[in-house]
């Protein structure tokens, strides 16, 4: 072999693909003759050369062929490498050739694998009811033979074997380029008697009507194999597609074999070898499409099987005219009605496609059939059951009504409203299983007698017999819309009402000195633990929906600290009626509530730093205003646009949570600030009763029943008048935040403590409610905190860190710790705060000029020093001496003016 001849049966990519290399899309790689980072070795494929353009290799300058290359890797002479390259074409490493059934069983492996990455193969098999998951078929996209997935020696065999056909033309790389066989087909595998693949058999995915079915060539095998050898009942079918349709029902697998011919004269020696070897076979039966070749070859099979098994039985199986296997499952839902074809088969093949012999009952000896139907019937477009004249509702999107003539179905659900009936209707002849669909209004008299006109005409039935169908139909569907219409209507359910032996008790419970303490003890036993204080003024903010001066609480915390869990819990103890618990506001939804929707009711938002500015903004004037309105354009019945006006009235009482409480400015003035208890105290009770509620420790049911008592009591209570005269004995800290809105709020709250305490306080001439001094000195205890918060310029976890901040510095730097730094690791690690809220904790307290950082690196971190030690305590025990101070002279009967002097109360 000369060298010519070498270079042309020897492409380069070979040789690379020998010494493991392999170019990238650009035909670039990393040239092997020296130490190479980037890619600087081209390969022209056009040529079949290589050429290294890096200064710093040895072949620089020279193009190298096929023995070059060679010779430079190998780093032999010419003679070595021209020897080299003659194993490589195929001399005395010649490569080895496969064997046809392991070509075929790896190939078809391959194809298998295809099935799930192909959407078009997927969707084909989904069009013939062939469920790829279950039935062992491939697809054949034509690119096995390319890319990494190339394999010289599979390719040689696949040439050997008719699956890639040499045609003498080049790819752009210079290698062969091969036709596909059976290119875009479906695959099913072919076997032989030991089970193993012989054959395959292609079904084009294409619409194609001249070459639809492919062989390999060298046809061999059955499918979907050999039966097995104590076979009692065989199928044939004419297609393999149809053998793989009955494959996929259990019921005639359990107790049939089933065979496909190749076509109506597609009966081989094979077929009748596999036979031959049944030696317990007792029936054959031929299931061949319905039309003048099947029949034909029907006829001719069995006259010839029956006189070679004299012992077997030989029937056939007659499909609707025009049908074949497949195309009846694609008809129809349930197989079921293959059994039932199946039961009615006939060893009479004296029939014509043209016309059925109506006599030929006589003359039939019916087979009989025992199969254990193992799942249940469901409604399907079979004509097999008996008319009921009713309308079957189990599908909602596909309702089923039989008649004596037709079946009648409405796709995809129906109106929501009686003055219209569009539907979608599919009527099915019951004889011949033909269909019409149309779109059609039942109330349109019109409509309905041309539609059964033509469907008449189309399905060969009377048309006045189906228009009686219909209007049978149009009174069933509204009967089952106004049924859905009566489930849909929410129901108002009735309000709880307390019996006269449960008034009196809740009476007696409210007439008993120290109320507030006693709901603040319930409140405990209803599982709230600890926040003694905070739970009963959320309590009484709650109540207030009862009245017309609602009042309005915003709950703050750092995230984990449970604040949400609090609003629950006290929300929990409501009567369910009168309370809207939700997650969120969209921007306008509290305009689109009923009008009285939340007329004395209790809105609870778990989270108010979800609220966009719009939903804000509704909310602030819901809480002041008691009522949004809102313009909007409204369409007229005569079709004209105008503007309108949506109301949405309360009062409603609020309760949300939030871990950002100042930057809701404009809500401060509107409610109450809460701050929940973070301490390590509120957090070894929170977790002793967890461990409680673990072991088993807590009783659930007095839980519910401390909150149903807490409920009732609510209930119990009347949106009373009040009257105070000691409105304005009582002057709260003028430091406070917006003194103005905190003072209207807390004569509010010394309203909803009077309300209470009904049942014990007397009343005026107008019937009012008086409020006594245990009133405001309750109301003053219960909100003593939020006024201290409306004072302080710190929100409520801000200031209890800062405390916990200065506590842990006194502790640890004694007398010298007003001028003692640290760190945000110290403080994070000492008060067991997380990275984050230390961090932003932080920079709240530096803009607000309580911290500075006083030295430090921002990769090793900064130190901090407190630059203002405020006296909270002080300013507490001021507020607090202030208020006690007045109601000191509250219950005295004295007063001080401005000025200091004494005066009467």
């Amino acid at each position: 072999m000369d060298i010519a001849a070498i270079k042309e049966q020897l492409p380069i990519r070979e040789v690379l693909q020998h010494y493991n290399l392999y170019p990238d899309k650009q035909n670039r790689l990393r040239c092997p003759f020296h130490d190479d980072s980037t890619p600087s070795l081209q390969v022209y494929y056009k040529t079949q050369t290589a050429y290294c353009f890096s200064s710093n290799c040895a072949t620089h300058g020279k193009s190298m062929d096929v023995i070059d290359f060679i010779m430079h890797l190998e780093k032999c002479s010419k003679h070595e490498a021209i020897e080299k390259a003659k194993t490589l074409i195929g001399g005395d490493n010649q490569l080895q050739r496969l064997t046809r059934q392991a070509v075929l069983t790896k190939m078809f492996s391959y194809f298998k694998n295809a099935v799930y990455n192909s959407k078009p193969a997927q969707e084909y098999l989904q069009a013939r009811c062939i469920d790829y998951k279950q039935t062992e078929v491939g697809y054949n996209a034509g690119q096995f033979h390319h890319g990494t997935r190339k394999d010289e020696a599979l390719i040689k065999s696949c040439v050997e074997h008719g699956l890639l056909s040499d045609v003498g033309n080049k790819s752009r790389t210079g290698d062969t380029a091969y036709n596909v066989f059976g290119k875009w087909c479906i695959v099913f595998a072919l076997k032989d008697s030991s089970n193993h693949v012989s054959g395959l058999y292609f079904r084009s995915t294409l619409n194609n009507q001249d070459q639809r079915h492919f062989y390999l060539k060298e046809r061999a095998g059955l499918y979907p194999k050999y039966p097995a050898t104590d076979t009692k009942k065989l199928i044939f079918t004419e297609s393999i597609i149809d053998a793989a349709t009955l494959l996929q029902i259990p019921a005639i697998t359990a107790q049939y074999s089933v065979l496909a011919l190749y076509g109506t004269n597609g009966f081989t020696q094979e077929h009748q070898a596999a036979i031959q070897s049944l030696t317990q076979l007792e029936e054959i039966v031929f299931w061949l499409n319905a039309d003048q070749p099947g029949a034909e070859a029907t006829s001719k099979h069995a006259s010839a099987l029956q006189s070679l098994y004299t012992k077997a039985r030989i029937s056939c199986v007659k499909m609707p005219q025009g049908e074949d296997i497949n195309s009846v499952a694609q008809a129809h839902d349930n197989t079921d009605v293959f059994i039932d074809l199946l039961e009615q088969r006939t060893t009479d093949f004296s029939f014509s496609i043209e016309k059925e012999n109506n006599n030929a009952g006589e003359q039939k000896e019916k087979a009989k059939l025992f199969i254990e139907r193992g799942a249940p019937k469901h409604p399907v477009q079979s004509a097999l059951s008996t008319p009921t004249g009713e309308l079957d509702s189990t599908n909602p999107y596909k309702l089923r009504y039989e008649s004596d003539t037709a079946y009648y179905y409405v796709q995809g659900g129906l109106p929501k409203t009686t003055d219209n009936m569009k539907i979608m209707l599919v009527i099915e002849d019951k004889a011949s299983g033909q269909k019409a669909r149309n779109r059609i209004d039942l109330y349109e008299d019109k409509q309905v007698e041309k539609l059964c006109k033509e469907v008449g005409e189309k399905l060969s039935l009377p048309a006045a017999t189906l228009q009686a169908d219909l209007y049978r139909l149009t009174d069933l569907l509204e009967q089952l819309i106004e049924k859905q219409l009566q489930q849909t209507r929410p129901s108002e359910q009735a309000l709880p009402v307390l019996t006269a032996k449960e008034r009196e008790a809740l009476q007696q419970f409210a007439s008993k000195p120290k109320l507030i303490k006693r709901l603040n003890e319930l409140l405990g036993k209803a599982g709230i633990v600890g926040e003694e204080r905070n739970r009963i003024f959320l309590l009484i903010i709650a109540i207030s929906h009862k009245t017309a001066d609602t009042l309005h609480a915003l709950i703050q915390g750092s995230s984990g600290s449970g604040k949400t869990r609090l609003l629950k819990q006290v929300s929990d103890c409501m009567p369910p009626e009168s309370v809207t618990r939700l997650t969120r506001l969209s921007d306008k939804v509290l305009y689109n509530f009923p009008e009285n929707y939340f007329v004395n009711r209790l809105l609870c938002l778990e989270d108010m730093d979800g609220l966009s500015e719009e939903a804000e903004f509704a909310l602030r004037e819901l809480q002041s205003n008691g009522e949004l309105n809102s313009a909007t354009s409204i369409k007229l019945e005569n079709g004209q646009i105008t503007s309108g006006q949506k109301t949405v009235r309360g009062p409603v009482a609020s309760l949300s949570c939030t871990t950002h409480g100042e930057l809701y400015e404009d809500n401060m003035g509107r409610l109450f600030l809460i701050a929940v208890d973070e301490s390590q105290e509120q957090t070894g009770r929170i977790i002793d009763y967890q461990n409680s509620v673990a072991a088993g420790e807590i009783n659930k049911e007095e839980e519910e029943k401390a909150k149903q008592l807490i409920r009732d009591f609510i209930r119990l209570l009347r949106p009373e008048r009040v009257v105070n005269p000691f409105a304005g004995k009582i002057q709260l800290p003028p430091e406070a935040h917006k003194i103005r809105r905190l003072n209207d709020l807390f004569q509010g709250f010394v309203k909803m403590v009077t309300i209470l305490n009904q049942y014990q306080r007397t009343r005026d001439a107008k019937g009012r409610l008086v409020t006594e001094v245990a009133d405001v000195e309750t109301a003053i205890a219960v909100m003593f905190e939020s006024i201290v918060l409306k004072v302080d310029e710190l929100d409520g976890s801000l200031r209890q860190f800062y405390e916990a901040l200065k506590n842990y510095l006194q502790k640890r730097h004694k007398d010298k710790y007003q001028t003692a730094e640290f760190s945000l690791r110290e403080i994070r690690q000492a008060l067991k705060v997380s990275k984050t809220q230390v961090f932003r904790y932080t920079n709240d307290l530096m803009r607000l000029e309580y911290l500075q950082q006083c030295g430090g690196y921002g990769n090793k971190g900064f130190s901090y020093r407190i630059s203002y030690w405020d006296h909270y305590q002080a300013m507490r025990e001021k507020i607090r001496a202030h208020l006690d101070e007045q109601l000191q002279a509250l219950k005295s009967g004295t007063l001080r003016n401005t000025s200091g002097t004494l005066q009467p109360a």
